[in-house]
C-alpha cells in the first residue's frame, strides 16, 4: 500500500476540502497520514485515516511559520512515505526539501492565490518573501492542482505551470435540520459561514442589519477580527439580530446551514486572492437548498448566473444591500438549487482526483 503524508498548517478540525481529499484517497487504497497543528482549543478528532497535530510555542506571525516549518521538515524527513501532499504554500517549502533531498513524488494543491491574501496587503516585505518562495518552487512542481480556473489559469501563465481545477464541492448529502440556540420564528435568517476575517463583508452586513429589521444574521466560524465584530454588534445594540455561535464541526453545522432563507459570500474585491476566490461555503449552501447572495467577482459570480441559486450584489451601501436582501429573500430559486446539488458534489470530482495521484505515483 502507498502512502501518502498530507500538510496543512490548521488544526484539521474544519478544513473540509483536505479532509475530502485524504478520504477519497485512502477510499483509492493509499495509507493516508495528516499532519497539522494542535491548539489549545483543538477538538479531538475521528477520522478513518491516521492524523497528527504538531504542539507549537507559536501560535502567529513570522515565528509560528518559521517553528512549523521546521518542525514539519524534520517529521516529513524521518517519516516512511511515498509521495507527500502539500496543501498551500505555507507547507510547501519543507514538502519540497524532502521530496528533493529523498527523491519522493510530491503533489502540490493551492486553496488559494497565498501571496494575495489581504492580511499582506499592508506588509510588502512578507508578501515579497513568500512570492519569491512561490516563483521558486512552482515552475518545478509537475503535479499540480487548485480550486478554481481563474487561479489554475493565474499560475499557468505566470509560472508557465498546467495546473488542475478540483472545485471544493460538499458530499453528497440528505437534508438534516437541527435548531439554532436562539428564538427565529417569524424570522428570515441569514447566514455566514466561514473565516471571520476581513474583506469577508461582515462589516458591511453588520452595518445593513439596521435596516433589516424582520431579519436575523447569523455568523459560524472564528477568526482575526471576531472578537471586533462582536463588540461592534454591541455598540449598534444589535445583539437580539446578530448572533456569533464561533467554530462549529461539520456534521453540526449541516444541520444548521438548511435552516437559513439566505447564504452569504459577499467578499471585497482587495486583490487577486479575493477577485478569484470560489469559496466552499457557497457550495455549502447550495447543498443545503440556500440561495446565495455573492459578490460581484468572476468564480462565484458563474455559478450563481450559470445555476440560477441567487443573485449578485449591486449595490454595498447598507441601504441598498437591505433593499436588494428584502426582494432576494423572498424568491423562489428552488429549481436551480434542486439542479445544481445534484451537478456540484465531491463525488463528482474524485475521478480526475484520483487520476493526478495515480498518475503521479506510477510515473
Amino acid at each position: 500500500m502507498k502512502k501518502i503524508i498530507v500538510s496543512v498548517t490548521n488544526d484539521l478540525s474544519t478544513d473540509q476540502r483536505v479532509d475530502k481529499v485524504c478520504s477519497t484517497l485512502q477510499k483509492e487504497g493509499y495509507e493516508i497520514v495528516l499532519i497539522g497543528r494542535k491548539l489549545k482549543n483543538s477538538i479531538p478528532l475521528k477520522r478513518s485515516y491516521n492524523t497528527k497535530r504538531i504542539k507549537l510555542i507559536f501560535n502567529k506571525g513570522f515565528l509560528f511559520y518559521a517553528e512549523f516549518n521546521f518542525r514539519l521538515f524534520f517529521v516529513l524527513l524521518f517519516s516512511k512515505k511515498d509521495l507527500l501532499l502539500s496543501n498551500d504554500l505555507d507547507t510547501l517549502l519543507p514538502n519540497y526539501l524532502v521530496s528533493s533531498i529523498q527523491k519522493k513524488k510530491i503533489i502540490y494543491d493551492s486553496h488559494e492565490l497565498f501571496p494575495e491574501i489581504p492580511e499582506l496587503v499592508h506588509k510588502p516585505f512578507v508578501k515579497k518573501c513568500w512570492t519569491k518562495l512561490e516563483a521558486w518552487i512552482l515552475p518545478k512542481l509537475k503535479n499540480t492542482y487548485t480550486v478554481c480556473n481563474s487561479i489554475a489559469d493565474f499560475y499557468d501563465k505566470k509560472y508557465n505551470t498546467r495546473f488542475e481545477t478540483i472545485l471544493n464541492l460538499p458530499n453528497k448529502k440528505e437534508l438534516k435540520l437541527g435548531e439554532f440556540p436562539f428564538k427565529t420564528k417569524g424570522k428570515k435568517i441569514i447566514i455566514y459561514q466561514g473565516a471571520v476575517n476581513i474583506g469577508r463583508g461582515l462589516e458591511l452586513m453588520i452595518d445593513t442589519m439596521e435596516f433589516l429589521e424582520n431579519c436575523i444574521f447569523v455568523v459560524i466560524g472564528y477568526g482575526d477580527i471576531y472578537k471586533e465584530l462582536v463588540k461592534k454588534v454591541e455598540i449598534k445594540n444589535l445583539s437580539h439580530r446578530i448572533h456569533f455561535l464561533g467554530k462549529i464541526p461539520p456534521s453540526e453545522l449541516h444541520k444548521i446551514t438548511p435552516l437559513a432563507n439566505l447564504g452569504l459570500s459577499i467578499e471585497e474585491d482587495l486583490g487577486l486572492n479575493y477577485r478569484f476566490a470560489l469559496p466552499n461555503k457557497i457550495f455549502d449552501y447550495i447543498q443545503a437548498e440556500v440561495p446565495i447572495l455573492v459578490s460581484n467577482l468572476p468564480e462565484m459570480k458563474m455559478i450563481s448566473i450559470n445555476y440560477n441559486v441567487g443573485e449578485i450584489v449591486r449595490n454595498r451601501k447598507p441601504i441598498e444591500l437591505a433593499k436588494q436582501i428584502e426582494g432576494l429573500v423572498e424568491k423562489d430559486f428552488s429549481d436551480g438549487l434542486k439542479k445544481a446539488k445534484k451537478e456540484l458534489i465531491w463525488e463528482n470530482q474524485e475521478e480526475k482526483l484520483i487520476s493526478i495521484f495515480n498518475k503521479s505515483i506510477n510515473v
